[in-house]
C-alpha cells in the first residue's frame, strides 16, 4: 500500500511539482490550496505525512501544525513545514518533524519524506 502524503500550499506551481515528484517516488499524494477545514480533510484522508506551507494566504502553517499535533487521530502524523521565511525561533516550527527552506531541493524533499514515512 502506498504511503499517503497530504500537502497544503497556496502556490499551485509548488503543489504541481511536489505532486509529480512524490507520485513518481510511489507516494499517494493529495494537495490543497486552502487551509479552510484542513483538519477535516486530513482526518478523512488519513495521511502518513503532512506537508504545510508556513505562510499561507488564508492561514498559518505553524498554527495548522499545532492543530494536527493536538488532534487525537492525527497527533502522531509527521509534519514537514515549507517556508521561504524561516525563523527558527518561532515556536510552531518546533512542533513539526522537519523544516524545508524554499526554494527547496527535490532530492532533500524526497529524502525527508521517505525517512519520515518509513518511521511509522
Amino acid at each position: 500500500m502506498l504511503k499517503r502524503i497530504l500537502v497544503l500550499d497556496d502556490n499551485e506551481d509548488i503543489l504541481d511539482v511536489v505532486n509529480e515528484v512524490l507520485s513518481y517516488e510511489n507516494f499517494e499524494v493529495r494537495t490543497t490550496t486552502t487551509s479552510n477545514d484542513f483538519l477535516q480533510v486530513a482526518q478523512n484522508y488519513n495521511p502518513d505525512l503532512v506537508i504545510l506551507d508556513y505562510h499561507l494566504g488564508d492561514g498559518n502553517g505553524g498554527d495548522i501544525c499545532r492543530q494536527v499535533k493536538a488532534d487525537e487521530q492525527l497527533g502522531k502524523v509527521p509534519v514537514i513545514i515549507f517556508s521561504a521565511y524561516i525563523n527558527r525561533n518561532e515556536d510552531p516550527l518546533f512542533e513539526c518533524e522537519a523544516v524545508i527552506s524554499k526554494p527547496f531541493d527535490l532530492d532533500e524533499l524526497v529524502s525527508k519524506v521517505t525517512d519520515l514515512t518509513s518511521q511509522n
